[in-house]
């Protein structure tokens, strides 16, 4: 039986990220990936239509550029190249020709949130200065393990110690904030209906929605963006996670695809035993002196794991992974959409408007938000999903045949379970349909303009993905599930207490969601300090 220093089981972003750091630090590293390339959730495919590279996952890539894992890793020398979106986010403000783009540069974006309300425009500045101060120390602590200790000490230094910005009545408002929904906040510190919004149906992309209580950051973490930038990697998103394989490759890894764990067993002080079956069917094993799972977490304790503590198996399958969370419709089409703002400058390619490039967000109104909600909670498909809307051929051409484009379109607050007797592989259409329609209210130009289309219902994300209910984010990313309590206190730490050699990774830990790499970075860094 083979055996390697590190299995890593899932080939997703952070089990690949995790794997590049030890392997760059001499391990022998094994990855196992079920699917047939490696990538999981940030994985481009150019099978599903002919002549089209379509991502299967994540799309633009934001938090990523805060790490120091592309720098760490040198991607660069493995093909991976990004292009900034720049705006990152518009809004367009239906039937008026106008719209609110959200640009890396703060002057840019005020000046265009001005146009529509200039006090809003001076609102939105002194959000931007406040709340990312405020981030910048929240995100010191998603590059290590969480303890209540640090994360105090980060926010009280940022927030409550900080009296040379703020005074302390402040700096107590500031507190309250991050405790209040982030629907309460957006009404507190903005006036504009298509502000208030555009800001709310940005802020529901991490899952809470608008009245969820100790939310506000959901908004704040907006603020970040305009130090980051939001990119995308030339060819589709997957281009990350192959160039992840690559340089995983040159440092000696190795790489299974097809290879579809079937149990997880300690069989000895400082030994593991995988069992997975190769491409051909048949039943092969390896053997670790640890093991790391970048699966789901109910995956790993409900399926794999041979006889895990059964308390813990107990508080594991407790944890929330809530009823689904979106869906998701990637489009052949004829031209881009055209949102009929004349003033919107040139975008980077020949004949396309530079918002075309960015997130488009399509909600109408808050109430508009509110029900999709509402019919989610009754576990209902949205009868008015909102949309976004992004069109990154138009930045990238090599996504699309000459002439031709794509457009994704992401719905949500879809259940994955139904509550009306309905079944998604009979109303996928439909519901895709409605997606669609939304567009072409915002853009008629892209009425009949469709030539195929890619439908990633909330059964399919489960089905293709591993993304268990079709929660993207894994666990529900409530305040009861963040930092130190996300999957488990006892887990936070990337270890499994009473297994030793066994580790966690992934979106069901801190800190969460999105094409991130913290959590990757944060385990291999754990196996590593374990070794010194």
């Amino acid at each position: 039986m083979a055996h390697y220093d590190v299995v890593i089981v899932g080939g997703g972003h952070n089990g690949l990220t995790c794997a590049c750091y030890l392997a760059r630090a001499g391990r022998k590293v094994l990855v196992l990936e079920r699917r047939h390339l490696v990538g999981g959730a940030v994985c481009t495919q150019d099978d599903l239509i002919p002549g089209y590279r379509l991502d299967v996952g994540s799309s633009a890539h934001i938090m990523i550029h805060l790490t120091p894992v592309l720098r760490d890793l040198e991607l660069h020398r493995f093909g991976l190249e990004y292009l900034e979106m720049d705006p990152w986010a518009y809004y367009p403000i239906l039937g008026t020709g106008t719209g609110i783009s959200f640009y890396r540069d703060l002057d840019r974006t005020c000046a265009s949130i001005a146009k529509i309300s200039p006090k809003d425009a001076d609102a939105y500045r002194a959000f931007v200065h406040h709340w990312g101060e405020l981030n910048e120390g929240i995100f010191e602590t998603f590059l290590q393990p969480p303890t209540p200790g640090r994360i105090f000490r980060t926010i009280f230094k940022r927030n409550l110690l900080n009296w040379r910005s703020r005074k302390l009545w402040s700096s107590l408002d500031t507190s309250r904030q991050l405790m209040a929904p982030y629907g309460q906040v957006i009404d507190e510190l903005f006036e504009h209906p298509a502000v208030r919004t555009a800001l709310a149906w940005l802020s529901a992309q991490s899952g809470p929605a608008p009245g969820e209580m100790a939310s506000g950051d959901m908004l704040g973490w907006n603020a970040m963006i305009h130090k980051s930038g939001a990119k995308r990697a030339k060819g589709g998103s997957g281009a990350l996670t192959q160039a992840m394989a690559k340089r995983l490759l040159s440092d000696g890894g190795e790489i299974a695809c097809e290879a579809e764990v079937t149990e997880i067993a300690r069989t000895g002080p400082s030994t593991w035993r995988v069992a997975y079956r190769s491409p051909d069917g048949q039943s092969q094993e390896v053997e670790a002196t640890r093991v790391v799972s970048a699966l789901h977490l109910h995956t790993l304790f409900g399926k794999l794991l041979k006889n895990p503590p059964e308390d813990l198996q107990k508080r594991v399958a407790r944890t929330r992974i809530g009823n689904g969370f979106g869906m998701i419709v990637r489009h052949a089409v004829e031209e881009l959409p055209d949102y009929g703002d004349a003033s919107a400058p040139a975008g980077p390619l020949p004949g396309t408007r530079d918002y075309q490039t960015s997130l488009q967000l399509l909600c109408p109104s808050l109430d508009y938000l509110t029900s999709s909600h509402r019919d989610f909670s009754f576990g209902l498909p949205p009868q008015t999903p909102s949309v976004v809307a992004m069109s990154f051929s138009a930045l990238d051409p090599t996504l699309a045949p000459e002439g031709r484009h794509t457009l994704f379109t992401w719905g949500q607050y879809h259940p994955y379970e139904l509550s009306n007797g309905e079944r998604w592989d009979d109303i996928r259409e439909r519901e895709a349909d409605k997606l669609y329609d939304l567009v072409c209210r915002y853009a008629p130009n892209m009425r009949g303009k469709m030539i195929a289309r890619y439908i990633q219902s909330p059964l399919d994300i489960e089905r293709t993905l591993g993304m268990l209910r079709a929660n993207v984010m894994h666990l529900e990313m409530s305040l009861d599930q963040m930092f130190m309590f996300r999957p488990l206190p006892e887990l936070s730490a990337y270890t499994v207490p009473g297994l030793p050699g066994l580790y966690l990774t992934g979106a069901s830990t801190h800190p969460g969601g999105g094409v991130f790499a913290a959590s990757g970075y944060n385990t291999a860094h754990v196996i590593l300090a374990e070794r010194r």
